[in-house]
């Protein structure tokens, strides 16, 4: 990668942290140093890294990239480890957490001053140097820093240009997978319209609390795309997106109930059976209509199958139960309850078979 670059210590206070640093939400953006470190502070981990600075100094080998912003430098890789050391030398600054700030600022070994830096030209030129670390390198962002990351680096160097020209290029670029890097911006671009939409105003989300990997994720299954009628293989995907899906997908992920849970978790179980679902006509409107994920699964598959491999299941836990059962010195207030209930489920199973049985609902020999 050809960026030119000089090594220097630079004095803590000469370095300025960056208010468009993608760690920081869209929200977030253009905060004073104090709002900055306060949201470092309650977002990204930043009292352990202050702990371990303080403990075992600063790593030289880990520089921070910055550029000259007037007669001062702005640090555009390396914003958390700088807000740990200005709290190592000035805990005052921070206005949340300060009785644990000044826990570790007291209890501090190191209190480093002159950090070890790279200078570099132009903000593109460290831009194209943290592409590479933080989406294909060792301390990867984010998938919701990433596409943020990404999406400024489409939109500032291929806007209006053929997007799969464009991902190829910033895949070079950045050493990632041109597929891939296609997914996030779409993801990202998707993400904005919500924005857009006030979040559609549930309650609780924004974009502190949005995650752009569950669009990046879904926008990798086949039945979900079609859902949002989002063409991953078009040059112009989101040409026909389907906004009332799209909303309706939103409030599936971020919506909560009364029990304080959503329909659809992101992780990737629950968008495989969400993708099948959605293949599924008569599963989707069930679903739609109200029925829980994993009911609306069944109606995808074979029903018999379902039966077998439910019964199937059963029975492992009740000989693993079983085989535990003389170890138990202490047993659970409602394991009587449970048992009569499992007795009485097995009874009603027993009887619906030899009614349908009865009734020749299976044919001559039909059995389950």
């Amino acid at each position: 990668m050809e960026t030119t670059s000089d090594y220097q210590t630079i004095y803590y206070k000469d370095l300025i942290l960056d208010p468009q640093n993608p760690r920081l939400p869209r929200s977030k953006h253009n905060l004073d140093e104090r709002g900055i470190i306060d949201y470092m502070l309650l977002e990204a981990a930043t009292l352990e890294l202050m702990q371990a600075i303080g403990e075992n100094d600063f790593f030289k080998g880990e520089q921070l990239l910055v550029v000259h912003e007037g007669n001062k430098y702005k640090v555009l890789e390396g914003n958390r480890r700088l807000t740990a050391i200005k709290l190592l030398n000035e805990p005052e600054l921070a206005s949340v957490k300060k009785a644990s700030v000044r826990e570790i600022y007291e209890a501090a070994q190191h209190r480093p001053t002159h950090i070890p830096c790279l200078i570099f030209n132009t903000e593109d030129e460290i831009r194209r140097y943290l592409g590479y670390r933080h989406i294909t390198g060792i301390k990867p962002w984010g998938l919701t820093e990433k596409s943020r990351y990404l999406y400024k680096l489409y939109f500032d160097e291929f806007k209006g240009e053929n997007i799969d020209n464009a991902v190829s290029e910033l895949a070079k670029k950045i050493g990632s997978r041109k597929e891939y890097v296609k997914r996030v911006i779409i993801a990202y671009e998707i993400y904005r319209i919500v924005e857009d939409e006030g979040f559609y105003k549930i309650k609780d989300l924004d974009d502190t609390t949005f995650y752009v990997g569950y669009l990046v994720d879904s926008l990798n299954r086949s039945h979900i795309a079609a859902f949002l009628e989002v063409d991953m293989s078009s040059d112009r995907p989101l040409k026909s997106l389907n906004k009332a899906n799209l909303k309706e997908l939103i409030f599936w992920f971020f919506e909560k109930n009364d029990q304080n849970k959503t329909r659809i978790k992101g992780k990737s179980s629950d968008l495989n059976s969400l993708n099948a679902v959605l293949g599924s006509p008569v599963a989707c409107s069930a679903f739609r209509e109200g029925k829980d994920l994993e009911r609306a699964f069944e109606l995808t598959e074979n029903v018999e199958s379902v039966f077998f491999t439910n019964i199937q299941n059963s029975l492992k836990s009740l000989e693993q139960a079983d085989a535990l059962v003389h170890k138990i010195t202490d047993f659970y207030i409602n394991l009587e309850s449970d048992l009569v209930e499992i007795r009485k489920l097995t009874s009603k199973i027993k009887q619906t078979k030899d009614e349908l049985l009865k009734k020749g609902v299976f044919g001559d020999g039909d059995e389950f």
